[in-house]
């Protein structure tokens, strides 16, 4: 049942006053719903996909087709959870040129929008990835991703490659993993 106490006490994780359609590097994680194992399992320290874990790589590897002005960088899908770096490149629109008189062309479509901000991206990562894994399994009117991410904004290239390490050594440290299903709580 919904409750409105309850919702209006929780907070964002996004960094308060941070404009998150500024060109940088983030790095996100989002997790199953109930953090269940639907992606594939770890074997001998390497993720071994399952159809629902390569529909997810196939997901975010088609980002930039949805948006133009992204990049993506190292990323793991884990078996109940999914990390990854993405990289919001500024628009440019080549000004008029010198001397011109009149108004200026529109800019192509897909020059018209703002860059778009993260959040507007991992949600289309989420919904089309959660389709099509839900479509896959059978399951109908169940979310299959945890409300929200986790984001950190990559800050230099120092902090970018330790989070390329981490990403690349994720599944070899999987039991010490916080997401990991099966520890001592």
């Amino acid at each position: 049942m919904w409750n409105d106490e309850a919702y209006s006490r929780r907070h964002s994780l996004r960094l308060r006053g941070f404009d998150y359609t500024s060109a940088g590097a983030y790095f996100v994680t989002l997790c199953v719903a109930d953090r269940a194992c639907f992606l594939g399992e770890i074997v001998d320290g390497a993720m071994c996909l399952n159809p629902l874990g390569r529909i997810v790589a196939e997901s975010w590897l088609a980002l930039p087709t949805r948006f133009p002005v992204i990049e993506l960088d190292a990323f793991v899908v884990m078996p109940n959870h999914f990390h990854g770096i993405i990289i919001l490149n500024e628009i440019h629109v080549p000004p008029a040129p010198s001397g011109s008189v009149g108004a200026e062309l529109a800019p192509p479509a897909d020059k018209q929008s703002a860059t778009p901000s993260l959040s507007k991206v991992i949600q289309a990562f989420k919904s089309i990835s959660a389709i099509a894994c839900n479509r896959a399994s059978g399951r109908t009117g169940l979310p299959f991703w945890q409300r929200g991410y986790h984001d950190r904004i990559i800050r230099d290239d120092h902090e970018l490659q330790e989070i390329r390490a981490y990403i690349a050594s994720n599944p070899a440290r999987w039991t010490e993993d916080d997401e990991y299903p099966f520890g001592d709580w």
